[in-house]
């Protein structure tokens, strides 16, 4: 069986105070043996709020802080496994620490308290429990359209037949092609039982105002 899980964000908006909402709409293909039907089409639907509540300021050793709160709805029918036909709820915190104006450090912290993000075959219909996520990044601007950066993350659970403990690694980076449009893509390598051994991925990150207006 190969999952091929595709992510359209529907809305991604600034709010008053630092903070920032986000809606995300994926849409999922599922291909299975010769002779078995495969699934295709949208997914359960997610939304969030980010929350930055510090900005790091020149000369201190505080970094930037941030939350995050994302609640994924079981808008799809599980019998189609397009659908998890459960309720997640996921709390992450974010910290970012610059070590100069071209190189930056991210962590992030996190606990999935339904216990699945995942959908249809790789999604969770029994079993409960929670997952502790967590991940550390080191990026660097090359230059004004490259940047380069390696990754660590993982996941532990408290309960192993969740089957959501990962430890991977990933090396990657993006390229602005113009002002709004960034290309991203990255080359993971991994462990345990929800890591692949080896992927890669690709996309697209566009910011619509910056597009239309020309940002330099």
């Amino acid at each position: 069986m190969r999952y091929s899980p595709r992510n359209f964000r529907a809305i991604n908006a600034a709010l008053t105070h630092d903070l920032e909402f986000d809606f995300d709409v994926p849409y999922i293909s599922i291909y299975r043996a010769s002779g078995t039907r495969g699934s295709s089409g949208i997914g359960d639907a997610d939304t969030g709020i980010k929350w930055k509540f510090h900005q790091a300021s020149q000369g201190s050793w505080v970094p930037s802080l941030a939350a995050t709160f994302y609640v994924e709805f079981p808008t799809r029918n599980a019998s189609n496994q397009l659908g998890s036909g459960l309720m997640d709820y996921w709390l992450n915190f974010i910290l970012q620490k610059p070590f100069s104006e071209k190189t930056r450090l991210n962590a992030n912290l996190g606990v999935l308290f339904a216990g699945n993000t995942s959908t249809g075959d790789v999604g969770i219909r029994t079993t409960r429990g929670r997952v502790y996520p967590w991940g550390l990044s080191v990026l660097h601007d090359l230059s004004s359209t490259w940047t380069l950066g390696s990754e660590i993350y993982g996941g532990v659970a408290d309960n192993n037949q969740l089957g959501r403990t990962q430890l991977q690694g990933m090396r990657g980076g993006q390229y602005n092609v113009r002002s709004g449009l960034t290309l991203t893509f990255g080359l993971i390598f991994g462990q345990y039982t929800a890591s692949p051994r080896v992927g890669g991925q690709i996309g697209f990150a566009v910011d619509f105002p910056d597009l239309w207006r020309g940002t330099p």
